[in-house]
């Protein structure tokens, strides 16, 4: 009995623990790791909240953004209603639900999402053009046109309102109100490579070829890695005859992306064309290799293949085309010239009257007026209906064999409306940013185009000890953290605390857990740990680093709520009456507060990295981190003296050329800016050379 009410007592105690977990606190810490796109840490720190306290609100909302972020649109759309029974008044709420929705073509649900939305905040920009875009992908371009009335009348000055409207006129079939809407748009922002991409399409379909190259030209000086452009481009100029154009072109798509399954059929008609049939079959065999199922590269390989005498390779390609295709007659005539190419007489004349006998029946019917009939194969019938010379990406009519590729329309209209419905709710804004600040961590990101390599010696000295289960790199390219990896860090963290528990004084173990809780994005918990291994060894170069680093986060992160949550409250919505909330109702002395604790908080960082560089004078990255945050204080000349001297201590800092450079630029000083983002793209960072075509032009 006393066993049983000891049991009892014990779970109650468990209970009453878990009940009484610090949720703001675990709230606070997944929207770290949300904001930091750690999404799926994000969720079970979301779901920890839920378990304890499952009557708020705002943890389903946060958790449905994660999930949109990894595209789970259904489980999204299913947070975001449990949010909302829980708070009906939480407006982000109906616009989350409403991409949810939309993502999986739930259009009138989101339609009614971002209506009821707007009454709360008329003039929200997002949810009055992800409305928009649905009416359009209803095919009910009056209810659009209807919200983008409204959209103009609130935000005039805003060039996306009309790139996503004039997409509309073009799916609508109105070239000449698409153009002018894409006149206006890039007349407000010449700057964005989009909208001239956009009007490429449209001259191109208005047959004005010389616009349309003049166009994708531009587009692709101010983005030089769109692919899309490329291929388009490619397509304008074998319109204009320029074949040697056209192949640069799919050359650079492929150069970017091997795989690239338009590029490399394009570019293997066009090596056709021009008798260059070995390598014409080299591309056609990555498109199968990577598309199975692609019967038109066979054909096309099939032929080249004759071409080069491999009559037998030829012959098997072509059998597979038939077995989908039974139908298809150039495709009997031409294994039977690869037959009699082999002296197989008798299997030529079979295929030859095979394909005979069907034309024969196909001409009886057309004649009787009969048409789907047995004889014509699904996506066949129609033949060669017109003298266009490409078909989209999913027209498998096997008689376009020889058209170049281009995007559906519908994959078109998707890209082009995706960047409002996609992403973080909360971030929709892209901008041109410094490279981020430097960090001490176990992970980093993938680099296509890999700069140099970070190396520190006082580094290699640590991890040559073996003293953290992991080997510590320094990156500015953070990655997020998958399952497995969260499971991992959680439990090293107990793991470490009980040697803290053996040994107060042991600064290793500290530190090991301080990186752990980084990693979980717990950073006051982290902050804590940095604390204790700096008092336990104030000579401790890397806490002082990585204390610096995550205060800066912590800050950037509070700074970006306050922002937030100034223009869309979720936790206490006030219902205006359309007018946004504007910065000045913010409270003076509470302004105030943050600014001062904003302050305190660069010091702290600015003391911490004079520490580190008086301790160890050649960390360069001390002093990128310290000139990334003189950036934020808007003191541009003592940021570039950072960046001078990490420059000078390593000559091939391209992160450090990148930030000189646009620091530069913001002081007006256009030359050196220039110079320093050519450097920094000849060590790797791409973007420069689209900041400078932007600044050439």
């Amino acid at each position: 009995m006393k066993k049983i009410v000891f049991l009892i007592a014990l779970q109650l105690c468990s209970l009453s623990l878990f009940a009484q977990i610090n949720t703001d606190r675990v709230l606070a810490v997944g929207r770290n790791a949300l904001y930091f796109e750690d999404y799926v840490l994000s969720i079970q720190y979301f779901n920890q909240v839920i378990r304890s306290k499952p009557w708020l609100a705002e943890p389903y909302f946060y958790r449905a953004v994660a999930k949109i972020n990894l595209d789970d649109y259904k489980g999204a759309e299913d947070d975001c209603t449990l949010c909302l029974e829980r708070n009906q008044f939480l407006v982000q709420a109906y616009y989350a639900r409403g991409i949810a929705r939309q993502s999986q073509d739930k259009l009138s649900e989101a339609i009614e999402d971002y209506r009821k939305g707007l009454e709360y905040r008329p003039e929200d920009r997002g949810m009055l053009v992800n409305m928009a875009v649905a009416y359009i992908q209803q095919k009910d371009y009056d209810g659009a046109e209807k919200v983008f009335d409204d959209l103009m009348r609130a935000h005039p000055r805003h060039s996306m309102n009309y790139l996503t409207r004039g997409a509309m006129y073009i799916e609508r079939g109105d070239t000449a109100l698409a153009l002018a809407d894409y006149d206006k748009a890039i007349s407000m922002d010449p700057y964005y490579a989009a909208g001239y991409g956009n009007r490429a399409i449209v001259r191109y379909q208005t047959n004005d070829y010389e616009g349309a190259l003049n166009d994708l030209n531009e587009a692709i000086r101010l983005e030089t890695r769109q692919s899309g452009y490329f291929i388009n481009r490619g397509l304008v100029r074998y319109q204009m005859n320029d074949l040697r154009g056209a192949m640069d072109d799919y050359d650079q798509v492929i150069h970017m992306d091997s795989q690239n399954l338009i590029a490399r059929f394009n570019r293997g008609l066009l090596r056709a064309q021009v008798g260059d049939s070995n390598r014409a079959i080299e591309d056609f065999d990555v498109v199968i290799s990577l598309e199975p199922d692609n019967y038109m590269a066979y054909y096309n390989r099939a032929l080249l293949k004759a071409e080069v005498g491999d009559h037998l390779g030829s012959i098997d390609d072509i059998d597979v085309v038939l077995a989908e295709y039974p139908n298809f007659l150039p495709g009997y005539y031409s294994r039977a010239d690869a037959k009699r190419q082999l002296n197989d007489q008798a299997g030529a004349d079979r295929d030859y009257w095979i394909a005979f006998e069907k034309e024969e029946q196909m001409r009886k019917d057309r004649a009787a007026g009969r048409t789907g009939t047995a004889t014509a194969d699904k996506a066949t019938d129609g033949g060669e209906d017109s003298d266009d010379n490409t078909r989209e990406e999913s027209d498998k009519n096997i008689n376009k064999f020889n058209h170049l590729v281009v995007y559906d329309k519908a994959e078109e209209q998707k890209r082009k409306y995706e960047s409002e419905v996609r992403g973080r709710v909360q971030d929709r804004n892209v901008r041109v940013d410094l490279e981020p600040q430097f960090v001490l961590t176990y992970y980093e990101k993938p680099d296509p185009v890999k700069k140099n390599v970070n190396y520190d010696r006082m580094l290699e000295d640590f991890n040559d000890r073996m003293l953290l289960p992991r080997y510590l790199r320094i990156t500015n390219e953070e990655a997020a953290l998958d399952e497995g990896q969260i499971a991992t860090h959680f439990a090293s963290i107990d793991e470490f605390s009980a040697d803290i528990a053996e040994d107060p004084n042991n600064a290793i173990a500290y530190f090991g857990r301080a990186i752990d809780y980084m990693l979980v994005q717990d950073f006051q918990e982290a902050i804590s740990d940095y604390d204790q291994v700096i008092a336990i060894d104030p000579t401790f170069t890397m806490a002082y680093f990585n204390r610096a680093v995550v205060r800066y986060k912590q800050l950037e992160y509070s700074l970006s709520q306050a922002t937030y949550e100034e223009e869309f409250s979720v936790t206490s919505m006030t219902l205006n009456t359309g007018k946004k909330p504007q910065a000045q109702l913010v409270d003076p002395a509470s302004a105030q507060l943050r600014d001062n604790k904003r302050n305190l908080t660069h010091e702290m960082i600015v003391r911490d990295y004079d520490l580190v560089l008086q301790q160890n004078p050649d960390f360069v990255f001390a002093y990128f981190n310290r000139g990334n945050l003189r950036c934020a204080q808007r003191d541009y000349r003592a940021a570039i003296l950072d960046y001078n001297q990490a420059i000078a201590r390593d000559p091939n800092f391209a992160e450090a050329y990148f930030n000189r450079g646009l620091t530069r630029l913001s002081q007006g000083d256009v030359n050196r800016g220039i110079a320093d983002l050519s450097k920094a793209g000849e060590l790797g960072i791409i973007n420069a050379y689209s900041i400078i075509k932007r600044m050439t032009n």
